[in-house]
Formats: structure tokens, C-alpha cells, sequence
């Protein structure tokens, strides 16, 4: 028997990297985006069902279906990771497991955005992911939303303002790939303080470890204390594992440079955030196993 594709079908098959692309960028979750895009996927086939020619653009449809589907997500999962234990970073994935259309623009894909993206409400987080990330215009977002276009245009500026991406402020980024290089040889070579002396005074570092293994529950603020916990995880590595404490990896994760830190038996992900000088004012550090089987 020969199956044929309605129109809606093969709107989603063709959009669902995209649509991917906005779950993941709006839920800082992998798993809860691919959840998101199939529940509209029903979504298209009731609609198609009831009333096919009522929708005049499938791929309209289903853009506006999943940011919907996402902002409710956001809400509910709020409840759930007030409740969790220690600091909750989202879920990192390689590059490479990561649909192409979702990477085709790496805007608001890194750790760092991703992790600031959870200050905003839901309408905020939508708005300025659908602007920056997809170049949707305030009407368009504002059709989706069901606001205005002026009050679209006040989400973004203050979700942008928020997230550090106005032109006033420095937003996060990526060092040089060449002094990521030199780093990561000084600290496999043994030169730790290569990588301890790249902290700013005010350096944050935010570690996840859900409760499953031994992490910072709290953020720890200023470069001395974050020095001493990493010599803290240096001795206990040492303990493990004499020979070879430690090892970090470059890896490709979430469109941009991040590194494998291998020690005392696992596997922690670190992102760095550089500043203008590219000195370090920001490590994100996932340590909670179940967050990391798309990254290893």
C-alpha cells in the first residue's frame, strides 16, 4: 500500500530541524525540544484533519505551534528545576548530533546564552530567539506571541539587554581557537596555572551536578575561590589516578568550542566565557551524567 504525504507531513519533515532549533534554544533541553516538535506534529495532523485549507502556510503553522508548545514547556518545567539540586545549566549536545538547521545560525546556541535565556519569561525568551536566531520581524513575531508589534519590540530590546547582546554591553564569547589550542597543551602538559592565571577577579563559575555527582550546589564568585576549588578537584583527581589525574579535550558543543574534562573516574563538560581581553569571567561545568549522553 503506497502511503502519500499530506501537505502537513511534509512541512514537518522539511521544518523539523528548524523547529528543533527553536524548542532547544527556548528549553535549554534537548530531549523536552524533540518532545515539543512531535507533539506538533499531532498537532498539524488534527488541524489538517479538521480543516486542511484553513492554513494558508504550513511552515507559518507550525513555527507559531511550536513556540506555543515551547512557552508552555518553559512554564512547567520552572516548577521542576526550582526543585533541583544544586545549579541547573542546560543539557550541552555536540555539534555534530545537533539537526543542521538548527546550527545553520549559531546565535543563542552556546551554554552561556543558554543558561542567561532562563531570566527572561517565556514570551521574552520566544521573542528574542525568533528575532536574533531566525530574523523574524516584530509582526511576525508579534502574530505568534498575540501581542503587538511596539510591545514584540520591547521584549527583544529588553531580553537582549538582559542577555548582554546590545551593542552597549560585552556579550559572552569564544576565545581565539589558537589560544584555546596553547591553553588546553599548558594544562595537558601539567601547567595548570596556564589556565588558574585567565581568571578575571570577578570570575563565576556554575557547576551541575544534579545530585548525582559531587558538584558546587551554589555558583562560587571571584577568582581566588574558584582557583581553590579546581586545586580541590586536582587533589582529589591526583588521589584517584597518581599518574594521569586529569585530562581536557577540545570538543565541538553547541556550535562552538567547549572542552571534555576527564577526572576521578568521569566526564565534565566545561564551556568557557571570555571576556574582551580574553580573560576568563565565566565557566559553565556539567557534571550530571544524564545530561551528558548527547556530548559523549
Amino acid at each position: 500500500m503506497t502511503v502519500v504525504a499530506t501537505p502537513a507531513a511534509r512541512a514537518w519533515e522539511s521544518e523539523r530541524g528548524r523547529l528543533i532549533g527553536i524548542a532547544y534554544r527556548m528549553l535549554g533541553d534537548l530531549g523536552h525540544a524533540e518532545d515539543v516538535v512531535s507533539e506538533v506534529a499531532l498537532d498539524a495532523v488534527k488541524a489538517e484533519r479538521a480543516d486542511a485549507d484553513a492554513v494558508r502556510s504550513w511552515p507559518a503553522w507550525l513555527t507559531t505551534a511550536c513556540v506555543r508548545r515551547s512557552i508552555d514547556r518553559v512554564r512547567s518545567l520552572a516548577a521542576v528545576r526550582e526543585d533541583y539540586t544544586g545549579h541547573w545549566l542546560p543539557e550541552p549536545v555536540a555539534t555534530a548530533r545537533l539537526p543542521e538547521d538548527a546550527v545553520a545560525d549559531r546565535e543563542l546556541l552556546s551554554l552561556a546564552l543558554l543558561h542567561l535565556a532562563e531570566q527572561l519569561s517565556p514570551e521574552a525568551r520566544a521573542a528574542v530567539v525568533l528575532h536574533r536566531a531566525y530574523g523574524m520581524t516584530a509582526v511576525e513575531i508579534g502574530g505568534i506571541l498575540q501581542k503587538s508589534p511596539a510591545a514584540v519590540r520591547q521584549l527583544i530590546s529588553r531580553g537582549e539587554r538582559r542577555l548582554r547582546l546590545d551593542e552597549r554591553a560585552p556579550s559572552p564569547r569564544a576565545a581565539d581557537p589558537r589560544a584555546l589550542s596553547a591553553l588546553v597543551d599548558a594544562v595537558q602538559g601539567g601547567d595548570l596555572s596556564a589556565l588558574l592565571d585567565l581568571f578575571t577577579d570577578d570570575t563565576i563559575l556554575w557547576s551541575d551536578g544534579g545530585g548525582v555527582v559531587a558538584a558546587a550546589l551554589n555558583p562560587i564568585f571571584g577568582a581566588e575561590k574558584v582557583r581553590r576549588f579546581y586545586l580541590g578537584v586536582l587533589q582529589k583527581a591526583a588521589e584517584h589516578d597518581p599518574e594521569r589525574p586529569f585530562t581536557i579535550t577540545p570538543a565541538d558543543v553547541n556550535g562552538g568550542p567547549g572542552f571534555l574534562l576527564a577526572h576521578s573516574g568521569r566526564v565534565d563538560v566545561l564551556e568557557f566565557e571570555f571576556d574582551g581581553d580574553g580573560m576568563i569571567r565565566g565557566i559553565r561545568q556539567v557534571c550530571n551524567p544524564h545530561k551528558l549522553t548527547r556530548v559523549l
